[in-house]
């Protein structure tokens, strides 16, 4: 089965935490703290694999958990950081945040891409002695690893789309003019999911086609199996937009091209703006006074027309050619710029969860996964930075839970990867 959409779960790895430890060794009477970091926790890593076409082995498999990194040990070594967990997926897929929408990443090239952030280790106790501080009985706990919600969008990645009503001649048009072998029958839906050819126009020269099954009039609500396959329409510098002008279906052609452009308009208003050329295929079943009109009409309303028999290659060549001459002025296939996150939300009622622990007069504040994306955004340079960290401190009733806990101006505040004094 075809399968060109998924939700997963993806849970990065988190850090390890640091170690508390104190050297011993003979005749040395006070070694001094020595606990080593911890290891940072795996990468969730998605990489393209041309040897799979759909998402299907996402139905089945809905979680994916990369490893913890190690704790810290004595003697100040680091435990060791966790591999990164890698997850394969066709090309052209396209992965969103599932809560908002918002694209992470366009897997169209070999590239890897990091999709959720493995936790840094924490720092054993040896980073925290210090003048007035000589024995320190604490360390850091790693970091959460990034935990997120996905969709993956498969959209395929093709130069042209073939589109018109089931039964028109698209599969065969297919054939006969690339390397793609297509199921081909007298029924409709026979393509029951997009095919891809590559059409060589010679030594270098080439173009993606994909066969865009299923489309009829209510595809853009669902209806048939058009609404499935829309999305890969979506990547494609231009349409072929076959039509049966014999009207062998009991159709009206006009009104079928009409239909297709409709849903496409319902489906996405960018998608009008494709060049589009017309083939009218079986002209062999009407006369050539009939077949000119249509040319003329489409011509009319700025559409390149073609009249073609498809079953015995009559007219792909002209079809083709003239494609091939249009997509060398065209923009490259289209690829989705990854979104930045948007900032914490201060305004929500609902604050968000933590935890304060205090040890040797350092305040952690712990159990707030949410806070490391507000850290990954401040620049510590940067004066309008810091003063959005310090309004989600306050805002969020971290501030009011310090002071609630005990903290004195000149106190140490540490925030996952951060410190600093507290200043009232």
């Amino acid at each position: 089965m075809f399968v060109d959409i998924a939700k997963i779960h993806l849970k990065a790895g988190n850090g390890g935490n640091g170690a508390v430890s104190f050297h011993r060794e003979k005749y040395i009477a006070a070694g001094g703290p020595d606990g080593g970091d911890g290891g940072k926790g795996g990468n969730i890593v998605f990489q393209v694999d041309d040897n799979l076409s759909t998402l299907a082995d996402f139905r089945y498999k809905r979680k994916y958990t990369a490893e913890n990194g190690e704790d810290g040990k004595t003697d100040r070594c680091t435990g060791k950081s966790a591999p990164p967990l890698l997850i394969k997926v066709p090309r052209g897929t396209v992965v969103k945040e599932t809560e908002t929408g918002r694209i992470i990443a366009d897997l169209s090239d070999k590239e890897p891409v990091v999709i959720a952030k493995g936790g840094n280790g924490g720092w054993g106790n040896q980073h925290f002695a210090n003048s007035t501080r000589q024995i320190p009985r604490f360390a850091k706990n790693g970091n959460p690893g990034e935990e997120i919600d996905v969709t993956l969008e498969l959209k395929l990645l093709a130069d042209v789309g073939l589109i018109g009503f089931p039964n028109v001649g698209k599969s065969t048009f297919l054939s006969v003019v690339s390397d793609a072998k297509p199921n081909i029958a007298n029924y409709h839906f026979t393509t029951l999911t997009p095919v891809l050819g590559v059409i060589r126009m010679g030594e270098g020269s080439s173009f993606v086609m994909a066969d865009i099954p299923g489309l009829i009039e209510g595809a853009s609500e669902g209806v048939g199996l058009g609404h499935e396959f829309l999305r890969h329409v979506e990547r494609c510098r231009m349409l072929v937009h076959v039509i049966d002008i014999s009207g062998s279906e009991g159709r009206d052609p006009i009104d079928d091209f009409d239909k297709i452009n409709t849903e496409l308009s319902a489906f996405s208003e960018e998608l009008t703006t494709r060049p589009q050329v017309v083939v009218g295929n079986k002209c062999d079943l009407i006369e050539e006074e009939e077949t000119a009109k249509y040319a003329e009409y489409f011509e009319s309303r700025g559409y390149k027309f073609f009249p073609a028999m498809a079953a015995i290659a009559e007219g792909t060549g002209e079809v083709i050619n003239y494609v091939a001459a249009e997509l060398a002025k065209l923009p490259a296939i289209k690829v989705y710029e990854p979104e930045p996150k948007p900032q914490l939300d201060l305004s929500a009622p609902k604050k968000r969860s933590f935890n304060i622990r205090v040890c040797d007069d350092v305040y952690f504040v712990e159990d707030a996964p949410w806070i490391m994306d507000v850290m990954n955004e401040v620049n510590p340079e940067d004066y309008e930075s810091l003063q959005y960290f310090e309004r989600v401190m306050r805002q969020t009733g971290i501030i009011d839970a310090l002071r609630k806990a005990g903290i004195q101006e000149g106190d140490t505040v540490s925030v996952y990867d951060v410190e600093f004094e507290f200043m009232d």
